[in-house]
């Protein structure tokens, strides 16, 4: 089953679309700084969400290798770069763009980000992918009652919840664990990061009669700040169960593999 952390799909923001950071952004690999600047852009190379792109002139201990590779990488070609930092070598680690780019990402590198060991917008670690400005995250306690089946078991039946809002994505449904019903479910192994929520501490997976399902529900025991009311509570996928609330079923959204 796929993550429940996919990229949050854009429906504002066009391929292409550049434009200024209002943070400080730092990239670590190990204990040295690769880059601190104040300066980075929004480079949009896909809709769903944005990359950081970095003036080359604020590079602090990290140095670009050019490995003579051009791609074109949506928003313009770009040049692959190793990148050297000490005694450490990230192979095909960084885009420098060409001439063909918008004007603004001229001068700059595009780092891929498994390529830093960290990321930092001013002095919080960022996950996974930068946070794109036009996605919000809205987390609102509620006194809608919520039910999950599945195969004909109840799951968990809870007389209130937090309805968890992110920008074009399903409202989940975050239910106290007093009222799961954990004789049902078995933990696995999957972990998942998001960069708008987190890390998470746990993934459930059910087997019935008829069929197992794997990792069907899951929880943030340390969400992010601007997600803490979801803090220990448990969220089953709408996609994958049938969810009641305040006593209507509701109708199951699109896979969200996506």
């Amino acid at each position: 089953m796929a993550s429940e952390n996919v990229a949050h799909p854009s429906l504002i923001v066009p391929v292409g679309h550049v434009e200024p950071v209002p943070r400080r952004i730092r990239g670590v690999v190990g204990n040295r700084v690769v880059f601190d600047t104040r300066r980075a852009l929004y480079v949009w190379e896909w809709r769903a969400y944005p990359q950081f792109s970095i003036p080359v002139e604020d590079l602090v201990d990290g140095v670009l290798v050019d490995e003579r590779h051009t791609e074109h990488r949506g928003a313009g070609s770009a040049r692959r770069h190793a990148l050297r930092v000490g005694s450490a070598v990230r192979e095909g680690a960084a885009w420098v763009w060409d001439e063909d780019s918008p004007k603004p990402l001229h001068d700059t590198v595009r780092f891929e980000w498994e390529a830093l060991d960290s990321w930092f917008e001013e002095d919080e670690p960022v996950f996974v992918h930068p946070r794109s400005p036009y996605s919000r995250v809205d987390a609102l306690r509620s006194s809608s009652s919520v039910r999950v089946e599945l195969d004909g078991v109840v799951l968990a039946e809870a007389p209130n919840c937090v309805k968890l809002f992110e920008t074009g994505l399903p409202t989940r449904y975050y239910l106290e664990r007093m009222y799961v019903d954990w004789s049902r479910l078995r933990q696995s192994d999957t972990v998942s990061r998001c960069p708008y929520k987190g890390t998470t501490s746990g993934y459930w997976s059910f087997g019935s009669d008829t069929a197992s399902h794997e990792d069907i529900a899951w929880a943030y025991d340390f969400p992010t700040i601007q997600a803490n009311r979801i803090a220990g509570l448990v969220a089953f996928y709408n996609e994958y169960v049938d969810l009641y609330v305040d006593g209507v079923p509701l109708p199951k959204p699109d896979d969200p593999t996506r």
